[in-house]
């Protein structure tokens, strides 16, 4: 066996080469590049020779093996980055909450790039915890979209109780158009992580990068952060659950129903992570919207997805022995409004939405006989631009048992 005894400039340039290696930590593919030009010739004189001698060896492997880790691809680095973070001390979480709270009028939290990252990360393990199809149970308070109105969710929780007096269920669209979505969705994540069988959230349409992008959530993530803090909220929204059942009776999505879903447990199938198609069963409990002037389905005019009508709903419903369908994703003029004899109810929770509209908002109570009451959010005068509502609110007698 041959080999040759390094001289000390070698063996002192060979040590500076472990300990560079050791100490390496990958960031990108250019300097991966850079640093395994500059190492590896040193190795290639000594591999042949140095067979006895196993650190050089391994150390170009070492190296090989960190510059294909750029391959492994941005998405895939980001979730090894995002698993590494701990669950939240309650301290800490408590005390996120607390900041949150604190941002009234309209007055900006900043929490750190750190915190943020942590919430989204501990509710992402949350919601893979829990199925998609929610199991929930009465008595419980549903909210519809936010879209960032961040003033108006401080005051839904100020009528309804803050978690965990109360149960809640938001039914999605929580960022976008309006002016803090960072706080709103930082609240109700925080809220998740601290008393997780006491609120749940649902996906909307907007908890989806191709959509966010456009409407406003990727804007303020850059502005106010950067646009990595966005693409961590993309990865968690992902893992949102899409639907809830309430004592087997209400069914609540953010959009509707779907000509592909005949049952329930197709539902509960559907893979998570997962990003919105553009058509199909996922696509359409999210985006579909019923249409008093059609019985079964039709195309949307959004675009996307379908409308259904009463005899479609009426007949899902029947087959699955369901009582009720509760969803969002329409601006109605009362905060609450019924289709199909009162066997759907779209909510929506977001008053004088964007400045822009002198809709109500509303929150439904459902008590534990299945009972439902409306709590409404009156708006503020039309073109305030603040989209946000005065404590100004009334009770609706209730409703019959559905």
């Amino acid at each position: 066996m041959q080999f040759r005894y390094l001289t000390n400039r070698e063996r002192e340039r060979e040590r500076e080469n472990q300990r560079l290696a050791c100490t390496w930590k990958i960031l990108n593919r250019e300097k991966a590049d850079i640093l395994t030009r500059h190492l590896v010739p040193s190795f290639e004189g000594h591999l042949v020779h140095l067979s006895n001698f196993p650190i050089p060896k391994l150390i170009f492997l070492y190296l090989c093996l960190l510059r294909s880790f750029h391959f492994w691809g941005k998405k895939k680095r980001m979730m090894m980055m995002m698993t590494m973070e701990g669950m939240m001390d309650k301290g800490v979480l408590d005390d996120v909450i607390r900041r949150l709270l604190e941002g009234k009028g309209g007055k900006q939290v900043q929490l750190s790039e750190s915190e943020i990252r942590q919430l989204c990360v501990n509710a992402r393990q949350i919601f893979l915890s829990q199925p998609i199809l929610l199991d929930l149970r009465a008595p419980i308070r549903i909210c519809g979209d936010i879209h960032g109105q961040y003033q108006d969710l401080l005051r839904l929780f100020e009528y309804g109780g803050y978690p965990p007096a109360a149960n809640y269920l938001f039914l999605g669209d929580y960022v976008d158009r309006g002016k803090q979505s960072l706080e709103t969705i930082c609240l109700l994540l925080a809220y998740k992580i601290r008393y997780p069988d006491k609120i749940y959230l649902l996906r909307g349409n907007h908890e989806e990068a191709k959509i966010n992008r456009i409407y406003g959530f990727y804007d303020e993530c850059k502005r106010r952060f950067n646009v990595r803090l966005w693409k961590i909220f993309t990865d968690c929204f992902n893992c949102l659950p899409v639907a809830a059942l309430i004592d087997e009776k209400i069914l609540c999505m953010h959009g509707g129903l779907s000509p592909e879903l005949e049952n329930l447990d197709q539902i509960r199938e559907i893979p998570r992570p997962t990003e919105i198609p553009d058509g199909g069963l996922l696509c359409d409990l999210l985006w579909s919207d019923p249409d008093p002037s059609i019985d079964r389905w039709a195309d949307s005019d959004r675009g996307v997805s379908c409308t259904f009508g009463a005899e479609a709903l009426t007949e899902f419903l029947d087959k699955n022995d369901l009582d009720l369908v509760c969803r969002g994703h329409q601006v109605v003029e009362d905060g609450y409004e019924f289709f199909a004899k009162r066997r759907l109810v779209t909510i929506f929770s977001a008053p004088n939405y964007g400045g822009e509209f002198d809709n109500a908002g509303a929150l439904l109570s459902v008590d534990e006989s299945l009972v439902c009451s409306f709590e409404i959010l009156k708006p503020v005068d039309k073109g305030s631009g603040s989209g946000s509502s005065k404590m100004n609110l009334k009770k609706p007698p209730k409703l019959g048992k559905v």
